[in-house]
C-alpha cells in the first residue's frame, strides 16, 4: 500500500509535466526538430529526470515528440513528405471510420455530435491575440467535433489511432503559415454534421474525404523544416 501511495505523486508531476510540454510544443516555443534535452526540462519544471523521461515517453505515444537514434528526445521534424504520409492515412482511415459510427451510432452520439458541432460553430477560428493561426479554443472545439464524428464506431483502436493522428496533423497545422481565406469550413463542417445525423454514410463519407483533401493540400509545401 506504501508504494502505491508514493507512486502517486510521482504520476501527477507526470502528467503535470507532459501537458505543460504538450502545450509549449503546440504554442510553438519548441521548433520542429529542436531536442527536448531531459535535464533541461527537469531544471525548467523544477521535477526529477525520472518525471521528466516518463513525460516524454508519454509524449512519444502521442505523437508529440520523437526518439532520436541515440535514445534522446526531440519535436517531431515534419517534412512535406511526412505530412502527406499523414495525411494519406486519415484520408483512408476516417472516412471508414465514420460509416462504421453511422451504422453503429445510438441516440448518445447522435446529441454528442450536434453538441460538438454547435460549439464549433459558436468558437471564433481568431481571435487578435493568437494571431494567424487558429485560436486555442476553436482549434479543441474542432478536434472534438471531428472525434465525436468517429465515436460511434465503438471502436478503442481505432478512436486512439485518430487521436494520434490528429495531433501529427494539428503539428503540422500550427506550423504552417498558410491560411486559405476562401475555404468555407463552416459549411464543410455543418455538411459533415448533416450527413452524419442523416444516417447518409456515402454522403458523409465523401464529404469527410473531401475535407481530409482540401486540409492536406492547403498545408502542403507549408510545414516549416528547421531544425
Amino acid at each position: 500500500m506504501a508504494q502505491r501511495g508514493d507512486s502517486s505523486p510521482k504520476r501527477m508531476l507526470t502528467e503535470q509535466v507532459y501537458t505543460e510540454l504538450r502545450d509549449a510544443v503546440m504554442r510553438g516555443e519548441f521548433v520542429p526538430g529542436q531536442a527536448l534535452k531531459p535535464q533541461e526540462l527537469a531544471t525548467r519544471h523544477g521535477v526529477s529526470l525520472v518525471v521528466v523521461r516518463e513525460a516524454l515517453v508519454r509524449a512519444v505515444g502521442e505523437g508529440m515528440a520523437d526518439r532520436l537514434p541515440n535514445r534522446g528526445f526531440a519535436v517531431p521534424a515534419f517534412s512535406d513528405q511526412r505530412w502527406q504520409e499523414i495525411a494519406e492515412a486519415r484520408r483512408t482511415v476516417e472516412p471508414v471510420v465514420l460509416r462504421m459510427a453511422i451504422e453503429r451510432g445510438d441516440l448518445d452520439w447522435e446529441a454528442r455530435v450536434r453538441a460538438a458541432h454547435h460549439r464549433l460553430s459558436k468558437t471564433p477560428m481568431h481571435v487578435p491575440e493568437e494571431g494567424e493561426y487558429f485560436s486555442e479554443a476553436w482549434s479543441v472545439a474542432h478536434r472534438d467535433f471531428h472525434r465525436a464524428l468517429l465515436e460511434g464506431c465503438g471502436n478503442a483502436v481505432l478512436l486512439d489511432g485518430f487521436d494520434r493522428m490528429w495531433v501529427a496533423s494539428e503539428l503540422a497545422r500550427r506550423w504552417s503559415l498558410n491560411r486559405n481565406p476562401s475555404r468555407d469550413l463552416v459549411a464543410e463542417h455543418r455538411g459533415l454534421e448533416e450527413a452524419a445525423l442523416a444516417r447518409d454514410a456515402d454522403a458523409a463519407s465523401l464529404a469527410l474525404a473531401a475535407h481530409l483533401t482540401l486540409t492536406a493540400a492547403g498545408l502542403t509545401d507549408g510545414c516549416q523544416t528547421e531544425s
